[in-house]
């Protein structure tokens, strides 16, 4: 890995997920659901340490990616369709569903879109442009569209088990929602943190 700062920063990373996932593991609403929600990250914590030192990633990029692993140990812990916040927020909107399901999605579109523009940049001969931004947002509808077909994967293997994982809360086009909200949340890292982290990039080449 180059540069201490870059070691520091994924240091914290670790701590704060193993703390998160201590917390978020002691007594789930569910257990196999806590595993299937938690699993994202338990796979890249990994993956981000055994590519720190050839490709370290950027403050923004691994910022994100660590909001997002809380953000899904915290829908492990209680279940998308039971956290606490989420409840808050539909009494203050005066909302039919708990909405933390819809931020989980709004994310899964957010944190991507600049870990792939990121790999794009450094490692493709791609430049900055409309071809890949498009280029982002539909690898972004692609990792929405796979994890659909995990929870249909799941649906199918576990049945009613599946209903927590599934948090559909009744809704008949949750699907189509959550991939919407993927690709709202991956256009909206484009439009406001691109120059941010062109800005980092940069920093990173020096």
């Amino acid at each position: 890995m180059t540069g201490t700062p870059a070691r520091t920063r994924l240091i914290a990373l670790t701590i704060a997920w193993l703390v998160a996932l201590a917390l978020s593991g002691w007594q789930p609403y569910d257990r196999a659901t806590w595993w299937m929600e938690v699993a994202p990250a338990l796979i890249a914590l990994p993956i981000l340490w055994g590519t720190a030192r050839r490709c370290p990633l950027t403050t923004l990029a691994l910022t994100l990616i660590a909001l997002h692993g809380l953000v899904l140990m915290l829908g492990g812990a209680y279940t998308y369709a039971r956290v606490p916040i989420g409840f808050a927020v539909q009494e203050w909107l005066d909302l039919a569903r708990n909405p933390y399901d819809r931020f989980g999605h709004f994310m899964q579109g957010f944190v991507p879109a600049i870990v792939f523009r990121e790999l794009l940049l450094r490692l493709s001969p791609l430049r900055r442009g409309w071809l890949i931004s498009l280029l982002i947002l539909a690898s972004c509808l692609a990792v929405s569209a796979t994890y659909e077909l995990i929870e249909f994967g799941a649906a199918m293997a576990l049945g009613q088990g599946a209903d927590e994982f599934l948090g559909t809360q009744g809704d008949p086009w949750d699907t189509q929602w959550d991939m919407l909200m993927c690709l709202i949340g991956a256009a909206a890292a484009l439009l406001t943190l691109s120059r941010l982290h062109d800005r980092q990039l940069e920093r990173l080449k020096g």
